[in-house]
């Protein structure tokens, strides 16, 4: 079983010498990688010591990058501290998945009405 990190003791790691980040609710030390990250030293060191998930997907990191990343992982984050779905996030998924279906339904109509485009 891995070992659990609290959010706490990854704050702790939050400087250039000393980096940890945490990526989809895993930690990694990335001290040692700093200086090869092909994204530069500052990409690592602006999210050390904190969760970087958002950063990291927002870049497109590639399969080799997360084979790389193998190398650094120290643990998982700690239950208490990963964040659940929020009732809001929850409903603004539903209510596209609605939206979808109703839109799904309008279309069938529309094709079954012949309302396309005349000719």
């Amino acid at each position: 079983m891995a070992k659990e990190i609290s959010l706490a003791t990854v704050k702790k790691h939050n400087k250039a010498e000393d980096l940890w980040i945490v990526i989809e609710n895993k930690v990694y030390d990335v001290t040692k990688f700093r200086l090869e990250h092909p994204g530069g030293e500052d990409s690592l060191v602006d999210v050390a010591g904190r969760d970087g998930t958002k950063e990291f997907i927002d870049v497109g990191h590639s399969l080799e990058a997360r084979e790389i990343m193998k190398k650094f992982y120290i643990g998982d984050l700690a239950a208490a501290d990963i964040k659940k779905n929020s009732p809001i996030s929850r409903c603004a998924h539903v209510g596209l998945a609605l939206g979808a279906v109703f839109l799904g339904f309008a279309l069938i109509y529309v094709i079954k009405r012949g309302g396309g485009p005349k000719q």
